[in-house]
């Protein structure tokens, strides 16, 4: 008795597979600028972090006399093929809206690019060092640097952003984006490669967290889950324009928190409460709240805090 799978044929399905690349032709690739590869760069992304935290993502300890070695092996690899990423990048988007014809131009950029981030790699050790600390210092429940480095989804979101805002701020298309939205997916925390966050930066918990392209944070800021720093609108003219607020330096801002508008700017050292929507900025020193007993500004005697009800 032959089996279902005998009389199964292949033919037809492919020439309604293929008729569909004709009728439904706005998802395909095909004869195009060749893309990058996302699986390699995730591979670039886990070597990078593995050059960030020595030691930390490793199945093996580390031996101090091989990290030279193993640091340099490393480092050659990602130079190699980041540039290589990078280069792919560049020629779709010089291809796809006709900007040049010059492969060798895109191939020296794309190197340059690498080269450079791999110079600022000793730099944004020192600013992850600085928000591995304020993970420490802003969470009693955090152990020590190795719990918040293996364990923390905020410091995994952070730790990427600083990686991926350096290749945003040169321009280089589709690979920050295809980063930042891995480590969205893995954590919950979806950070735009735009945003220009400050040091000392921490998001407690992280879910639902979102930071969007032209939002601006300042140093010593905390954020807890759920909150969205977003634009008042979403129109495509504005795409240039700044539609995510400011947010100044030492500001918590708690669970559910919804801060909108390239306008909005939350003053120094002010605390935003839990679910608060907000649409407007608030001066320094400020506590926002949906709890207040006053719509208007109320100065608390001594301390220079204004509390306000929206």
């Amino acid at each position: 008795m032959m089996s279902n799978q005998e009389f199964f044929e292949i033919d037809p399905i492919v020439r309604e597979v293929l008729h569909s690349y004709q009728t439904v032709g706005g998802i395909n690739h095909i004869g195009g600028p060749n893309l990058p590869s996302r699986q390699r760069i995730l591979d670039i992304l886990q070597v990078l972090r593995s050059i960030l935290f020595p030691g930390y993502y490793e199945r093996d300890p580390v031996d101090e006399t091989a990290l030279p070695y193993l640091t340099g092996e490393r480092i050659a690899w990602v130079r190699k093929s980041l540039a290589e990423e990078i280069t792919k990048s560049l020629c779709y988007d010089c291809q796809l809206f006709n900007r040049c014809d010059q492969l060798s131009a895109c191939a020296e950029r794309g190197q340059r690019i690498a080269d450079d981030l791999l110079r600022a790699l000793p730099e944004i050790r020192a600013r992850l060092q600085l928000d591995v600390q304020a993970a420490l210092d802003g969470d009693p429940a955090a152990k020590s640097e190795a719990e918040v480095i293996v364990a923390y989804p905020g410091l995994a979101a952070i730790s990427v952003h600083r990686l991926v805002h350096f290749l945003y701020q040169r321009e280089v298309p589709l690979l920050p984006r295809i980063m930042s939205e891995y480590i969205h997916h893995q954590t919950g925390i979806d950070i735009h490669p735009g945003a220009n966050i400050g040091d000392s930066f921490f998001i407690d918990h992280g879910t639902g967290v979102v930071i969007g392209e032209t939002t601006v944070i300042g140093e010593q800021v905390k954020i807890y889950q759920g909150v969205t720093l977003g634009a008042l609108s979403v129109k495509k003219p504005l795409a240039r324009k700044k539609r995510h607020p400011t947010i100044e330096d030492n500001v918590t801002i708690y669970a559910g928190a919804t801060i909108l508008g390239g306008e909005t700017v939350i003053g120094h050292d002010s605390v935003i409460g839990g679910n608060v929507w907000l649409i407007r900025s608030v001066p320094p020193f400020s506590r926002v709240t949906n709890s207040a007993v006053s719509s208007a500004p109320i100065v608390e005697p001594g301390d220079g805090v204004f509390v306000y009800q929206i």
